[in-house]
């Protein structure tokens, strides 16, 4: 249901804009992909022989039946190309959306910081649909009906996309170079002139030596691929220009900004993970009978995102733009370190709760009786909740206005590819770190953190070692952001 706003993309005055990034072509057919995919996760769902008579048993036996193995192609198939759908269609159109304003123009400017913001709004309304609504109807109605909505949703989307082709800003691309080839191209020259001696300067066409930009120092060695060589057959030649190695410098620039952040796409794994299973042991009771689903209590990170939004974009920023005269109140990476910061205090009131857990448990004297339900109110995990939910404002946010801005224009979407990757990454590393705390607690018949009984795991070491990993990953970050030099 993440589909279904996204691409409301900001419409400006025509106009063609002569900076590099993706056309709407590219979006357009990932949507058309979306749709597909969803249209065929629908029919998997509705085709007769899923539900047939012969499926279920009037004895008290219980009956298992197998639908033909073509549905469960369809089924699978079907998934696999929403996903990869999601994979283009989360980058080029979030791209395409900030393309449509000029970064130049200092309103504008300021409404390309905001779009970001407003982009992460309308993700969260669409998952809190998704949490409430179409949850309710695949569990309680129909899974045909729960999947078509979403594909209704998304065709609705796209022809609303469609509707303002005449009125977006079109990214052309008249050089024709392959941005990838130039970066390595700048590598190998550089790697191959290893023995000369950097430029201070190059000459341009009109012969004058005008000195390399600011921040060339960093990645000196790159300025290697500037050299001009001769040998006994032909004539000097300039291997690389100063705008293919200054792209290449802006590209490794953010290696360490993304390595320092994946870290805190760990910790936004367990939010989805250990907080729910945390939930399901707790006084769930709403009234007299009604149980809150543990996995809903996302719906606060969700619901926090949505309502401090409109604060910071239209108070917050404002008060910060005056003091600072940046127009985004304040500079990339400091959002995104006050995001890291958030999500560190996050852990330790999840380890502060997952304390006090424990201890009900203790004094309940149910500590050996896994599925007994602790004498503490589920709404103690709440703050941990919204606290992710803000610092999803300020590092989530700052990640994709960051890795959009400071790519070189024809690298873009990849820099948005480049963002999604630290929470893939991150969950990625998540399940490592926890299958190698596990065999490392778990061993000589000991109880691990993760125990299946979690009144006798350790969930708060667990969230303590990731508020130290956090801390340590911060003042890392801190070390690379004040040396960071802006493309932009």
């Amino acid at each position: 249901m993440e589909f279904g706003g996204l691409s409301w993309v900001f419409t400006l005055e025509n106009g063609e804009d002569e900076s590099e990034g993706v056309g709407d072509e590219g979006v357009e057919e990932i949507e058309d992909l979306v749709a597909v995919g969803l249209s065929l996760l629908t029919l998997s769902a509705v085709i007769p022989s899923f539900t047939h008579p012969s499926c279920y048993s009037n004895s008290n036996t219980a009956t298992s039946c197998h639908p033909p193995q073509y549905q469960v192609i369809l089924f699978f198939c079907s998934l696999y190309l929403v996903a990869i759908a999601q994979g283009g269609h989360r980058t080029c159109v979030q791209a395409f959306g900030a393309d449509q304003f000029d970064g130049q123009d200092p309103e504008e400017s300021k409404s390309k910081s905001s779009f970001f913001n407003w982009w992460l709004f309308g993700l969260c309304g669409g998952s809190i649909c998704s949490q409430l609504i179409l949850t309710y109807i695949q569990d309680n109605l129909n899974w045909g009906l729960g999947f078509g909505i979403p594909c209704v949703c998304t065709v609705l989307a796209l022809a609303v996309f469609l509707l303002g082709r005449k009125n977006y800003r079109y990214s052309r691309c008249d050089d024709n170079i392959n941005p990838f080839g130039s970066f390595l191209r700048v590598l190998v020259a550089a790697v191959r002139n290893r023995r000369a001696t950097p430029p201070t300067a190059t000459v341009d066409e009109e012969g004058e030596a005008p000195l390399l930009p600011t921040g060339s120092n960093q990645f000196r060695f790159l300025n290697k691929a500037l050299v001009i060589e001769a040998d006994n057959s032909m004539e000097g030649w300039v291997t690389c220009n100063v705008s293919e190695v200054e792209e290449a410098k802006a590209v490794l620039r953010l290696v360490p900004i993304w390595a320092t952040c994946i870290i805190y796409g760990t910790v936004y794994a367990q939010y989805h993970t250990f907080f729910t299973k945390q939930g399901a042991t707790m006084d769930r009771k709403i009234g007299k009978g009604f149980q809150i689903p543990p996995a809903s209590l996302q719906f606060f990170t969700s619901f926090s995102v949505l309502l401090f939004i409109p604060i910071y974009d239209r108070l917050l920023v404002p008060m910060a733009r005056n003091f600072t005269k940046i127009p985004s109140g304040i500079t990339m990476l400091q959002r995104i370190g006050i995001g890291i910061v958030l999500s560190m205090i996050a852990m330790v009131v999840a380890a502060l709760v997952e304390m006090e857990r424990l201890e009900t448990a203790i004094d309940s004297k149910i500590v050996d009786i896994p599925k007994a339900t602790i004498p503490m109110s589920v709404w103690w995990l709440v703050p941990q909740y919204i606290l992710f939910g803000i610092s999803n404002v300020f590092t989530r946010v700052g990640l994709q206005e960051f890795f959009y801005e400071q790519m070189p224009n024809r690298l873009r979407s990849v820099g948005l590819a480049l963002y999604l990757s630290i929470f893939g990454v991150g969950n990625l590393l998540s399940s490592f770190l926890i299958s190698g705390i596990e065999k490392v607690t778990g061993g000589d018949g000991q109880q691990s953190w993760f125990s299946n009984n979690l009144n006798r795991a350790h969930l708060d070491y667990f969230y303590w070692l990731l508020a130290i990993l956090l801390a340590v990953g911060f003042v890392v970050y801190l070390y690379f952001a004040k040396s960071f030099i802006y493309s932009r």
